[in-house]
């Protein structure tokens, strides 16, 4: 395996190895089973995906994101914005009860991870250098722990509530 692995970044080779090593020795959660294993290693084992080279950094539809494991709303695109990260950001969540922070002093660092509430689903982490007029604060949030539900949709996929948050004042 190790000759294979010589041409890919470091990077790469730690996110793959990680990715397959979850997937093979840990088994998944009932409300899991249906998750992608980056989904999963993201979720469930506090994994980040690459930047770029996810689903949802650069979509620009209106609707909400909301858990995808438990399917709790988390996020609008009416709050979503291009932070030049690779990853999907906001200035605040739907309602301040959908997520958890702690520390994270992994990767040499002191960071704030962000936990879905309603799953304990690792989504990412909070940053203080958002736009200021938005009040300073940068959700940096994976695709993989995401699933999109556009505005046209939101109705039959049971989240008409949220229409709301795209009326034109």
């Amino acid at each position: 395996m190790k000759r294979s692995l010589y041409g890919l970044s470091g990077a790469l080779v730690l996110c793959l190895c990680a990715v397959s090593s979850f997937a093979q020795e840990e088994p998944v959660a009932d409300n899991t089973k249906n998750l992608t294993t980056i989904q999963q290693y993201v979720t469930q084992h506090g994994g980040t995906e690459p930047a770029f080279q996810n689903e949802y950094w650069d979509n620009k539809d209106d609707g909400i994101y909301v858990d995808v494991v438990s399917g709790e709303p988390l996020f609008s695109s009416t709050d979503k914005y291009d932070s030049g990260t690779g990853w999907p950001s906001f200035t605040r969540p739907i309602t301040d009860h959908v997520l958890q922070s702690k520390p994270d002093m992994a990767m040499g660092m002191v960071r704030t991870e962000v936990r879905s509430t309603g799953s304990d689903a690792h989504l990412g982490h909070v940053f203080p250098d958002g736009p200021k007029d938005k009040g300073g604060q940068r959700y940096c949030i994976n695709s993989a722990s995401l699933r999109f539900i556009p505005k046209a949709d939101l109705e039959k996929e049971g989240y008409g509530e949220y229409l709301s948050l795209f009326d034109k004042e």
